[in-house]
C-alpha cells in the first residue's frame, strides 16, 4: 500500500504542476491529495510539500483550519463564472446539460465561499 500511495502522491503532484499552467485545471486540490498520499507513504515528501515556498502556506492553511485565502476564492469563483459563460455561449448546450453544469459549479462555488478566510 505504501508504494501505491507514493505513486498516487507523485501522480497528483504532476497533475498539480500541470494545473499551475492550465487555467481549467486546479492546482491546490491535487496537491492536497498528494499531501494526503505522502502522509501515508513518505513523511519526508509530505514535509517537502507542506514547506514548499509557493504551495506550502495554502496547504497548511487547509490542513490546519480548512481555510482558503480570499484571493484564491475570488480567483476560483471568477474562473468558474467565465468558464460557464464560455460553455454557455460557445456550445449552446441543451437546457438539461446547462442546468447540470450550473448546479455542479454553484455547488463548488458555494463550498469554496463558505470556507474560512486566511
Amino acid at each position: 500500500m505504501r508504494l501505491l500511495f507514493l505513486a498516487l502522491g507523485w501522480l497528483f503532484v504532476a497533475i498539480g504542476i500541470v494545473g499551475a499552467f492550465l487555467p481549467v485545471l486546479p492546482t491546490t486540490p491535487f496537491l492536497l491529495l498528494a499531501v494526503a498520499c505522502f502522509a501515508r507513504s513518505s513523511p519526508r515528501l509530505e514535509a517537502w510539500l507542506l514547506e514548499h515556498p509557493k504551495f506550502g502556506p495554502s496547504l497548511r492553511n487547509w490542513r490546519e483550519n480548512g481555510a482558503i485565502a480570499r484571493k484564491a476564492k475570488i480567483a476560483a469563483v471568477s474562473l468558474m463564472a467565465v468558464s460557464y459563460a464560455v460553455f454557455w455561449f460557445g456550445t449552446s448546450p441543451p437546457f438539461w446539460r446547462a442546468a447540470l453544469v450550473a448546479a455542479v459549479m454553484l455547488g463548488s462555488a458555494t463550498f469554496i465561499v463558505t470556507r474560512p478566510d486566511t
